[in-house]
């Protein structure tokens, strides 16, 4: 196993990383492993097959993840690289999400609690928070570490525009900035080619990609003509699988070549998948989120996979550099795409502007 430097961090870590949102009933969809010896077997067969970096979040499967990868170290904890998230809400109490300080202080320490461990190495938001300061995250982060509860911090499907802003403000008030960012990143996903990969770069910044199989899609289990709608990842998004749906028809024609591609290639789709990602200069370990063992034993068979120049071009003619073919699939917009009333002068105000225009 090559090891990488963790962007600017000096943190040595495994080009695949071992993605523990499975682990666990996942809401109770019946989707998630909830046998932890089984999960713990997976832990223990990726450290012993040289993945040194496991990620997981308090709010996978509301916190039963953490207590499974917290007994599967046991043991183990001073030779793992040990990253999980914070910003999702942990229960229906008011101010139990988000990236507030009042949050991100209670929420390092109940993860502490359920990982057994008395530091986390790579602390992340999960998301963007716009009802809070960056200042206000970056200083609770930064005070984080001087107290020794973790030891880096990152952020999570920011857009390169609040990632250049966060270290802006860290420059400014003289913090911490983000070290690492945790974009998704698929043959289907191309959009943080655009400008996250390179203001990553820009910054210094690791990079640790997510659902390198396009949330199960390129699993190698759905095709337009067979797709079972009642079992596995479409129980928890139906609309992401459904060939009725119009949004997925793009997906669908990409699978299909891809499907094609991997052939050719003579490896199949999930290894094609998986490889993608570690292929670009900017990406630093890619996150694999096996379910089973078997589904972990698959993927580090196909781990050694290398695309040539001619397969990269074949897969740039599927779906073009840059592109998200579903967009609905990147896991976060910010609320100045969907919040209508961020986009739309309120009537009054149309109105009276129509009113101030020449020739009126």
């Amino acid at each position: 196993m090559t090891y990488r430097s963790l962007g600017a961090t000096g943190i040595p870590v495994s080009p695949l990383c071992l993605g523990t949102m499975m682990f666990g009933s996942v809401g109770g969809s019946g989707v998630g492993n909830a046998d932890h010896a089984e999960c713990i077997e997976i832990v223990h067969a990726a450290l012993e097959a040289g993945i040194n970096f496991v990620d997981t979040a308090d709010m996978y499967s509301a916190g039963e993840s953490e207590v499974i990868v917290g007994k599967a170290l046991a043991g183990r904890r001073d030779d793992v690289v040990l990253s999980t998230k914070a910003h999702f809400p942990m229960g229906e109490a008011p101010g139990r999400s988000g990236n507030s300080r009042r949050w991100l202080v209670r929420a390092v320490e109940e993860s502490l609690r359920r990982l057994q461990t008395d530091w986390i190495d790579v602390y992340f938001v999960h998301r963007p928070d716009d009802t809070t300061a960056i200042e206000e995250t970056l200083r609770a982060l930064d005070d984080l570490v001087t107290a020794g509860k973790i030891r880096t911090f990152g952020c999570s499907s920011f857009k390169a525009e609040r990632i250049v802003a966060a270290a802006a403000a860290a420059e400014r008030r003289n913090l911490l900035p983000f070290r690492v960012e945790q974009p998704p990143y698929s043959l289907l996903a191309r959009g943080i080619e655009r400008a996250v990969l390179p203001t990553c770069r820009e910054l210094g910044m690791g990079v640790m990609t997510w659902s390198p199989l396009a949330f199960g899609f390129l699993s190698g289990k759905f095709r337009r003509d067979a797709v079972d709608l009642t079992a596995g990842r479409p129980l928890i998004a139906a609309e992401r699988f459904d060939p009725a749906n119009p949004a997925n028809e793009a997906k669908y024609t990409a699978l299909e070549a891809f499907v094609r591609l991997a052939d050719e290639a003579g490896c199949t789709l999930p290894e094609l998948a998986i490889a993608f990602p570690t292929v670009h200069p900017a990406v630093t370990s890619v996150i694999i989120g096996p379910r089973t063992l078997e589904q972990l034993r698959r993927t580090l068979a196909g781990a050694t996979l290398e695309l040539d120049d001619d397969l990269l071009a074949r897969i740039d003619a599927i779906v073009a550099p840059g592109v998200d073919v579903m967009p609905a699939d990147v896991a976060y917009a910010p609320p100045s795409l969907t919040d209508v009333t961020l986009r739309r002068r309120p009537p009054g105000a149309r109105a009276a502007i129509a009113e101030a225009a020449p020739g009126h």
